[in-house]
């Protein structure tokens, strides 16, 4: 372990997580805006359900985790910078009518970019772009001035609020609200019923919880070097591409190597299943589309700190304030870009 800088050791716990949630991506149907089409539009509510199992291994085995000292949830940025609920509803909103917009979330983008779609390339870059250009370009100090971020007081949890009310531990809560999840997604039938879908649901929030316990450890390792975090990807494209480009002495870091391991999990998964094939945009609008929903990723994203399977998982898996609402303003700017994009298609 000394003899690899500790920003190559986070790259290791962000490929080894990466390379799993790229699989499930292939393998096991794990989608986001999939998930809310299909429930909202083609009466199909398997993938949407899918995502219970994934929040209550995640929920579950974070708290497990931190129960043992293994884990610091509550040092992760979800709860040391204070919560902007308008900042979250805002940036949901707009990362979901982006979503809509582009066809994929930044984490969709890098698992068809892996099963070899040139289109979502494009979506990866701009998301990259527009994150660091809201996050520390031009359009930072008009994000300071309406939504400065300012250190919180204590976790911004609905775990530590339950445990500072009730005296006990906040894992209880986190087996309350774990549980409450996987029966949600358990009592629908036909997704009881697809076991692959349900394996890689659990191997998904299995993933998760991986990312955290390695990042805590590495933090406590680094004495604070190395940030607790999960995995989710608006800031991450940007910090891949940085370092794609300019390198750094102490290794990738986390950021890159999770972005690298869902673009290889990807791939092995489209061999394996025998969808990998070359794709490129043949509509000039299509792409414009896709360009322009990429950008608001990009910006809502960071304005929200993270993006659907940053604020569906990530966040939600450490039972942040702001992961409910953040996810639902998500939900809602999907399903009216996707509205927006059915009346488009329609005939007059």
């Amino acid at each position: 372990m000394e003899s690899l800088p500790v920003g190559a050791l986070a790259a290791i716990v962000g490929l080894v997580g990466g390379i799993v949630l790229g699989l499930a991506a292939r393998l096991g149907e794990f989608c986001t805006l999939g998930a809310i089409e299909a429930a909202f539009y083609g009466e199909d509510q398997r993938r949407l359900r899918l995502w219970g199992v994934v929040l209550g291994i995640s929920i579950i085995g974070t708290f497990a985790a931190a129960a043992v000292g293994w884990a610091d949830p509550a040092a992760s940025f979800y709860h040391t910078i204070a919560w902007n609920p308008l900042a979250s509803v805002l940036g949901g909103l707009l990362f979901g009518y982006g979503m809509a917009m582009a066809g994929n979330c930044g984490f969709g983008a890098l698992v068809r970019f892996g099963g070899g779609d040139l289109r979502s390339l494009v979506v990866v870059v701009v998301i990259g772009i527009f994150a660091f250009v809201t996050l520390s370009g031009p359009l930072a100090p008009i994000r300071i001035a309406l939504f400065a971020q300012e250190p919180s007081e204590g976790p911004q949890g609905f775990a530590y609020l339950f445990a500072d009310l009730s005296g006990l531990a906040p894992l209880i809560f986190a087996l309350i609200a774990g549980g409450g999840a996987l029966a949600w997604a358990l009592v629908h039938q036909p997704l009881r019923e697809s076991p692959r879908q349900i394996y890689w649901g659990v191997a998904a929030g299995l993933a998760v919880v991986w990312c955290f316990v390695g990042t805590s450890l590495l933090n406590d390792y680094s004495f604070g070097e190395i940030a607790v975090e999960g995995p989710y990807f608006t800031a991450p494209l940007g910090r891949t591409i940085l370092y794609a480009m300019t390198s750094t002495a102490g290794g990738p870091g986390f950021s890159v190597g999770v972005v690298a391991g869902v673009l290889a999990g990807a791939f092995i998964g489209s061999t394996i299943r025998h969808r990998f094939r070359w794709e490129a945009c043949e509509d000039p609008r299509e792409l414009g589309r896709q360009i322009s929903g990429a950008a608001m990723m990009g910006i809502g994203g960071t304005l929200a700190l993270g993006c659907s399977i940053g604020q569906g998982v990530t966040a939600m898996s450490t039972l942040a304030f702001s992961a409910p609402v953040t996810l639902g303003a998500i939900v809602l700017g999907a399903l009216f870009g996707l509205r927006r994009l059915i009346q488009g298609f329609q005939p007059d």
